[in-house]
Order: structure tokens, then sequence, then C-alpha cells
């Protein structure tokens, strides 16, 4: 047994539920509750279920193509180095546009504390997006068991506020059930991916596990089935007790707990928004700089302008500021990331239809593909530019003739994991 080889069950399903389990969840009840009130139940009721069939891929990949490489080396593997290059411009391009929406979550709890509305929103985006700036810049990292003690204290406030509130949820609040209409289920889908992303780390981290076609299955089910349950507790907690006031909320967590505890609730959920996003935003700055820098290296990124992690690093600030001075809402901002990530499972579920043997997990992955296709459509208009991304990338590959495709996991992207 090779030393790196001792990842158990218990482990693996944390740190999988980790990945998952992402800031966007302190405010995605609200975003969805707007686009389909209380109908928005039924599109996290979709994710989870369409959940467990891309997880199940990724695992499934994982355990027969042991590799830290994820996305990139399964589209690599199947479709060439163009497509792996689409996946890494996909995972790069989204960091800057995802910054403003995660702190924007955050952003709320602030302002619902200090005051102040949109300037107080901007100052907290700059403050955290400025802090994980000069720790990537000066090498300080958040390492893994701190990300995964950030994840254990989202799971515990949504835990709490879950059972503080729960006695004040009252049934009336499921009619009207769909105000806008049956295709705001589609439009609330299309916004939840956000709090889906990150079931491909299961393809990354099959290869550490003590027995990986054993353990790979068992701790896939016990993430999918912690996410789900989490999930569609706060969310059916948030509609019932919050009601109407739900889509119009800008700290649903806060009010939730508000409502359960009383007093001071909002000033330490705001704390804890704020630390959790912090660290969320430092792990996809530290990821994407070094993804950025290994595409240039590898002729997928122009090599004069990413060609450093610093130089990426600043990119990556600048595109971040640039994003959020622009005019869009969150809601708009978040479905244009979602549609980078829903398009990279689009690609990851289609390799996985080449590269898996017929039988069982390849029919699993053909169900996977299908729904994620489905949600990229669903995602509407904003979609459009996750294809856009994956046209330049395809076309720089072209126009340099000396791209070779990446090898860096999306997931570095997510987290640091060396302590």
């Amino acid at each position: 047994m090779s030393p790196r080889s001792n990842l158990s069950v218990a482990q693996g399903a944390a740190l999988s539920v980790g990945a998952v389990l992402g800031t966007g969840l302190i405010s995605l009840p609200a975003l969805a509750a707007e686009a389909a009130g209380p109908a928005s139940l039924v599109a996290w009721l979709v994710l989870i279920v369409l959940s467990a069939p891309l997880a199940w891929t990724f695992a499934a990949l994982g355990a027969r193509y042991p590799d830290g490489g994820g996305v990139s080396t399964y589209a690599q593997m199947a479709f060439g180095r163009r497509v792996a290059a689409a996946v890494g411009w996909c995972f790069y391009f989204a960091v800057p546009l995802g910054a403003p929406v995660a702190v924007g979550f955050t952003g709320g709890y602030v302002s619902g504390v200090l005051g102040g509305g949109r300037f107080t929103e901007l100052a907290a985006f700059l403050a955290i997006v400025g802090t994980a700036y000069a720790m990537n810049w000066f090498g300080l990292r958040v390492s893994g068991r701190v990300q995964l003690a950030l994840s254990i204290c989202l799971t515990t406030l949504l835990v709490v506020t879950v059972v503080a509130a729960l006695p004040h949820a009252d049934l009336a609040n499921l009619t009207p059930f769909t105000p806008h209409g049956w295709t705001g289920i589609g439009a609330a889908a299309a916004l939840l991916v956000w709090g889906f992303a990150g079931w491909e780390a299961l393809s990354s981290l099959s290869g550490e596990y003590r027995n990986p076609r054993r353990d790979v299955p068992r701790a896939t089910l016990i993430a999918v089935a912690v996410v789900g349950v989490l999930y569609l507790a706060v969310a059916t907690v948030s509609v019932l007790a919050l009601g109407p006031a739900l889509a119009g909320s800008r700290a649903p967590l806060a009010d939730l707990l508000a409502i359960g505890l009383g007093g001071p609730v909002r000033i330490v959920t705001a704390i804890v928004a704020v630390v959790l996003t912090l660290g969320a935003v430092n792990a996809y700055f530290a990821g994407a700089s070094r993804l950025g820098a290994a595409l240039a290296a590898e002729g997928a990124l122009p090599a004069r302008v990413f060609g450093t992690q610093r130089r990426s690093l600043t990119l990556i600030l600048l595109g971040s500021i640039v994003a959020v001075l622009l005019p869009l809402d969150l809601h708009t901002a978040a479905l244009l990331v979602t549609g980078c990530f829903t398009l990279v499972y689009v690609i990851g579920t289609a390799a996985a239809l080449r590269l898996l043997p017929a039988g069982g997990s390849r029919v699993v992955a053909g169900i996977a593909f299908v729904a994620v296709g489905g949600l990229l459509w669903l995602n509407g208009w904003p979609a459009l530019f996750s294809l856009v991304i994956a046209g330049g990338a395809v076309l720089h590959q072209a126009v340099s003739g000396r791209g070779r495709a990446s090898s860096v996991s999306p997931e570095t992207v997510r987290e640091e994991s060396s302590a």
C-alpha cells in the first residue's frame, strides 16, 4: 500500500461533501425562490436527484483512471488537447466572474448588520478579494484541514438554522406554488448548479483511497445523501418559514436564525459568512492562479500575459473588479458562472461515454450527460458565454499550434488541499 493511499470512506465522503457545499447556499434559497417561488423546491429536488448520476459518473472515471487531472485529463483522453484546453479555460475564466457573486452573497449579510446597502457590499467585496489577493501574492495558503473545517462550520450553521426555524414552518407559505409559472422551475434549476458544482472532485480523489473499487462507491453514496439532505432541508424550511419574504431576502440564513433564536444572530451569521467566503475566494484565487500559469506554460493561454502565477493572479483580481462593476444582478452573474460549470460537466460526461466500458456505468453516464445537457439549455442565453470561452480556447490552440493538453486539475480551483 502506498503512503498516500490511505483515505478512508468517511474521510473521502467528508472531502467530497466539502467540495460541493459552498458559500452559495447562504443565498441560493432566496435566488431560487425569486425565480420560481415555492416551486423552487422542485428545482432543488431535481438537482439533488440529478447529482447522483453525475457524482457516480465521475467516481467511475476516477476508479478506472485514477489521476489528479480530473475533467481535463478525461477530456484529453476522449477528445484531444483542444477540448481539454476548453475545460481549463472554462474553470479559469469562471473565477473572476464568480468572485463577485460569492462575495455578493456575503455582502447582503454584512450590509444587514452595518447598513449602507450597495456601498457596504462593495466595501466587503474589496476587503475580501484584496485579502485573498495579498495572501496568494505572498504565498500564504489555507491548508486543506482549514478548508475542511470551514465546510464543517457551514454544515453546522445549516443544521442549527434548520432546527431553530423548523417550529415556525407554515404550510400556507406553499401557496401560490408557482407564482411565475412552471417555467420558473427551470430558471431556478439553472441557478442551483452553483450549489452542486464540485462533484468532479470525486475523480481526483479516487487514487487516494485504500481500496478505490470498494470505497469510491460507498463514499459517493454517503456524500450524495448528506448533501441532498442538507440542501433540501434548508430550502424547505426557508420556503415554509419565510414565505414570500424569502424571494427578496439578502440574508436568508440570518432571517431564519432570527426567527428561530432571536438575539444578535445577524452578527454571528455575518461573521461566519465573511470567514467562509474569504476561505473560498482564497482557494479559488490560489487554484486559478496556478491553473492559468500552467495553461500558459503548455500553450493553452498566451504566455506573455499569463505566464507566471503572479501575473495570472493579478489578472484574476482585475477581472473580478471589472465584473463587480458590470451592470449585472446576482441572478444573471450566477447564471454566467454556472453556465461555465455546466459546460465542463457536459464535456466530462461526454468523455465518460467514450471512456467507460459498456454496462451500468456507461448507462449512468448517459443519464448524467442528458441531464447536464438539459441544464445547459435551461441556463438560457448566459450559456452562450461558456460556449464563447470554450470556442476561444479551441481557436487559440488552432492559431498557436503549440498547445498541449493541460493536466492541471480543475479541482485546484476549488480548494488548496496541501497542508
